[in-house]
C-alpha cells in the first residue's frame, strides 16, 4: 500500500473518529512472511478468536492447515466442503452425534438456504491479516474490517451511502462471524459496485468480541471512495462532533 494513502486514512480516522480501533485488513497471497504464518493448532479453533492478536497489531497468515474449524476453512475459500452435517448443526442437531446451535428452525430450511449461499475458492495459499497501521508498501489489502461500536458504525454506514443512489450500499447477510468479515466482503470486491458488509451477529463467535461491537467490512475500492468523501460529508457538521466527543 502506498504510504501516502495509508497515512491519509490514519490522519482522517484520528480526526473524525477520535482514534477508534483501527481496521484489520486482509489479502490472499502465496508469499507471506515466515514470521506471520500460523502453525496448525497454535491458535483457537474459531478464526474470530484467533484474530484477537491480529487486531492488537500482530500480523497473521493462515492456510488451510492453520484453521481448526472446517466452517472457517470453507468460508475463507480453502475447502469446498462446509461443516459436516451443517443442516443439523445449525438447527435441531442429532442426539449424541451433532450439537445443535438452533439458528435455523429445521434441517430442511438449512438445506434450502445452503443452495443459495455463494462460495469461492481462495486465489492463493494463504490469507494474511494485518492491522492498517502496520501495512507495508508491498501489501495490497483487498478488504478492511472495522470492529466497532454503534457510534462508529453509524459514521461508517452513513459514509458508505454518501455518494450512492442504491438503497442498500450496506448488506447484513446471515452467516458465521468469519463469513461476514471474509467471504461476503471478498465476493463484493469482485462486483462492479462493491457494497459494505455489516456482521458479527453470529452468536457462537460473539464471545470473542466486546459486548457492544459489530463488524463492518469494506472492499478497498469502496473504502478509498469513502476516505475521499470524508472532508465534505456530515463528518464536518455539528451533530457528528457531538457523537465524536463520546467515543471511547
Amino acid at each position: 500500500m502506498e504510504t501516502y494513502a495509508k497515512n491519509k486514512f490514519l490522519a482522517l480516522w484520528q480526526h473524525f473518529f477520535n482514534n477508534a480501533e483501527l481496521p484489520l485488513t486482509f489479502q490472499y497471497t502465496d508469499a507471506p512472511s515466515l514470521s506471520e504464518i500460523v502453525p496448525p493448532g497454535s491458535e483457537p479453533r474459531c478464526l474470530i478468536a484467533a484474530l484477537v492478536r491480529a487486531r492488537a497489531g500482530y500480523p497473521m497468515a493462515f492456510n488451510a492447515g492453520s484453521i481448526g474449524c472446517p466452517g472457517g476453512r470453507h468460508y475463507l475459500g480453502f475447502s469446498s466442503e462446509p461443516t459436516p452435517q451443517l443442516e443439523y448443526f445449525l438447527s435441531s442437531g442429532l442426539p449424541g452425534r451433532v450439537p445443535a446451535e438452533r439458528y435455523k428452525k429445521s434441517p430442511e430450511i438449512v438445506r434450502k438456504a445452503i443452495q443459495l449461499w455463494p462460495s469461492f475458492t481462495a486465489p492463493a495459499g494463504y490469507i494474511s491479516f494485518k492491522r492498517w497501521d502496520i501495512l507495508e508498501e508491498t501489501d495490497t489489502p483487498e478488504v478492511a474490517v472495522f470492529f466497532a461500536e454503534p457510534d462508529v458504525l453509524s459514521g461508517l454506514y452513513t459514509l458508505a451511502g454518501f455518494d450512492e443512489t442504491i438503497p442498500e450500499p450496506v448488506i447484513a447477510p446471515f452467516g458465521s462471524g468469519c463469513s461476514t468479515i471474509v467471504k461476503y466482503p471478498y465476493l463484493e470486491t469482485r462486483s462492479e459496485h462493491p457494497r459494505c458488509v455489516l456482521g458479527m451477529f453470529d452468536i457462537s463467535s460473539r464471545p470473542y468480541v466486546p459486548a457492544h461491537t459489530l463488524s463492518f467490512a469494506v472492499p478497498l475500492t469502496k473504502l478509498n471512495e469513502m476516505v475521499e468523501n470524508m472532508g465534505q460529508s456530515f463528518l464536518v457538521e455539528k451533530p457528528w462532533a457531538t457523537i465524536k466527543q463520546r467515543m471511547r
